[in-house]
């Protein structure tokens, strides 16, 4: 994978915190809801149609709880190399706040998310401009989704995907117990294409995207499984018959489980005085990769 930079470690570790913290935001209001998940098993239906309705409407009977507990890990691959990062924390299920502690390469890195704006306390000695904590406007970072790192376009956003689901879409893999509470596990299959900004997002990560999820007996998720397959951006140098100049892909998978629903949840950003902001900073590296 090669040695990153102090920079683009911190944004790869923004994302994994984010993912948890956005992953069921935006995700309601797409016309079937807990309610016609009970409707379907009151109703009869087949075993397809039971399993379809109960991921679709998975992720509002999970908002519904309001707060949950969340432990996630992210394992990144390329070139032969990997690696992986670990967080844990609490986050807030309706709007996306999370309060988290990271880890990877032996660092911990302490992060905020609040009003979709990005917070990391960095590791003593590598903060910029003397200040212990940076700020990312994620908002802005997802408006430039397509022409930056994929890593930054935030691709939590496509936890909307009941939207884009049918029965064809989902197959029952069995049954596991998380945390002492018995989950069903499905796979999903996901038309990229109908899922929001759709287009670009089928040029990261292809025609489809993979996802498992672990529902308990009251619908909600326990545990989310994403894995993409992405292609990097070409080496600038460029030479015949240089095999390096070739795109390579990146692949990501995402795990994340969900615990101690209601639990509650303090994400305040820091004082001002405290922050350097490296939004610029993230949208110019964004630039440079397209």
């Amino acid at each position: 994978m090669g040695r990153a930079g102090s920079g683009r470690k911190v944004w790869v570790l923004g994302v994994a915190g984010v993912m948890a913290g956005t992953v069921l935001t935006g995700c309601g209001d797409d016309g079937d809801t807990g309610d016609g998940a009970r409707g379907a098993s009151q109703q009869g239906g087949t075993t397809q149609e039971q399993g379809t309705q109960a991921v679709r409407s998975a992720y509002d009977r999970t908002v519904e709880e309001d707060t949950a507990r969340v432990k996630l890990r992210v394992r990144t691959s390329a070139q032969g190399a990997s690696e992986t990062a670990h967080g844990h924390g609490a986050v807030d299920l309706d709007d996306g706040d999370s309060v988290m502690t990271l880890t990877a390469q032996g660092q911990r890195i302490e992060q905020r998310v609040v009003d979709q704006v990005l917070y990391q306390k960095m590791p003593k000695g590598q903060a910029p401009g003397g200040k212990p904590w940076i700020r990312i406007d994620l908002e802005k970072v997802a408006a430039r989704q397509g022409t930056g790192d994929p890593s930054m376009s935030d691709p939590a956003r496509s936890a909307a995907y009941a939207k884009a689901i049918t029965d064809k879409d989902v197959s029952k893999k069995g049954t596991a117990t998380i945390d002492g509470v018995r989950t069903t596990h499905y796979r999903v299959s996901v038309d990229v294409a109908e899922l929001p900004r759709g287009d670009t997002l089928r040029q990261q990560v292809g025609p489809t995207l993979p996802m498992d999820v672990w529902l308990d007996d009251e619908g909600r998720m326990r545990r989310q499984q994403i894995d993409m397959t992405l292609e990097a951006a070409p080496s600038t140098q460029r030479s015949s018959g240089d095999a390096s100049s070739s795109p390579g892909k990146v692949t990501v998978r995402t795990l994340i489980e969900f615990t101690d629903f209601g639990t509650e949840v303090e994400a305040d950003a820091p004082p001002a005085g405290q922050v350097t902001d490296m939004t610029g900073e993230a949208l110019d590296q964004g630039r440079k990769q397209s």
